[in-house]
């Protein structure tokens, strides 16, 4: 057998959510609508000349994200999804004896990413109502921290960090460590006092933002997304990145996706909306569904999770069950939703 790093062998798995042949899915937080016809037409356009290796420095696309926030194409640092940009950010911040602090249960890849980057995870539990501690992830950082990751909404709870816990929070971060904004859900999230990820990072020089085009914009299958961050982050990001890693069907995607903004935020509205429709529906049952500002909702099912989630499969509903924690339900399409009220109807609210 040949060798292999032993701290590889033992990294948990991450699990994509579920899908099963005529079953609706929910558990993936994918847009349940498909791509707008301006941004297909560009990928059709694109894909007659995928022979050809794409833009590794993706001019373009960072020229045109850094005008959409109003900062500079140099503070713009793109990966194959947000998931990996968050890899490069941690893999640039962080190795051995170093520490990552986060909330958990939080976004499951974020364990896996700093262990493989040979760091130590250093997870701090949510609070009673599923919310970020963010006094106990300062007490938990010390002179081997290198990055905070702050999931905002949090993914898989929903639930936000405010303007003012998070300004608290950075009050007590020491200038060189890193905090880094996951702003996945940001589009969904309607909640006026929640932090704004970009204006923290005008406002403090170590904070950096995490953005995706999987989510609000559609474009999971393509895999782009990016980071702001001051230009002497963003150019280490740029070093550890997988060289040609975003594809030129999706630079080109996310750039007519950023000109359709317009047409892109009817359909987040939709989405908000069925969240509301879904959340009502649910507390009128009995359910307890507390903060939802991603494009899912969370139930805190606890021992009941694996009895709740085979009821759902029964019905051909896959939503995305948590151990013993809960069960995040994706918000898609009104039919899809309305499949899933039907398949919990005669589920006993916890």
């Amino acid at each position: 057998m040949v060798k292999q790093r032993e701290s590889v062998t033992q990294l948990p798995t991450y699990v994509q959510g579920k899908s099963i042949s005529g079953a609706i899915k929910l558990s993936s937080n994918e847009n349940p609508y498909p791509p707008l016809e301006s941004v297909a037409q560009v990928v059709r356009d694109q894909a007659a000349s995928i022979q050809l290796y794409p833009d590794m420095g993706a001019v373009a696309v960072r020229e045109r994200i850094a005008e959409h926030c109003g900062v500079q194409a140099e503070n713009v640092a793109v990966g194959a999804g947000s998931v990996e940009v968050a890899s490069q950010l941690i893999s640039a911040a962080a190795g051995e004896g170093d520490e990552v602090v986060f909330a958990w249960r939080s976004f499951e890849a974020y364990p896996i990413l700093v262990r493989i980057a040979g760091a130590t995870p250093v997870m701090v539990p949510l609070t009673s109502d599923d919310r970020h501690d963010l006094p106990a992830m300062a007490a938990a950082i010390n002179d081997r921290t290198r990055l905070v990751l702050v999931c905002n909404p949090n993914n898989p709870t929903g639930a936000g960090v405010t303007t003012a816990e998070l300004d608290e929070f950075m009050a007590l971060v020491p200038s060189d460590v890193l905090v880094v904004v996951d702003e996945a859900y940001v589009h969904f999230n309607d909640d006026p006092n929640s932090a704004d990820g970009l204006d923290f990072f005008n406002r403090y020089e170590n904070v950096a933002v995490l953005h995706t085009f999987s989510k609000a914009y559609g474009l999971a299958g393509l895999r782009i997304g990016y980071a702001i961050a001051r230009v002497d982050v963003a150019e280490n990001l740029r070093r550890v990145a997988v060289p040609f890693g975003v594809s030129s069907l999706a630079q080109q995607a996310a750039i007519a996706s950023l000109d359709a903004e317009a047409e892109l935020d009817e359909r987040v509205q939709v989405i908000v909306a069925e969240r509301a429709r879904m959340i009502e529906e649910l507390r009128g049952r009995g359910w307890t569904v507390r903060e939802a500002l991603g494009n899912f909702v969370w139930l805190r099912t606890g021992e009941r999770t694996p009895e709740i989630d085979a009821v759902l499969r029964e019905h051909a509903v896959i939503a995305r069950a948590y151990g013993t924690d809960g069960i995040r339900v994706t918000i898609g399409s009104a039919e899809m939703n309305d499949r899933f009220l039907a398949a919990i109807a005669g589920v006993e609210a916890t």
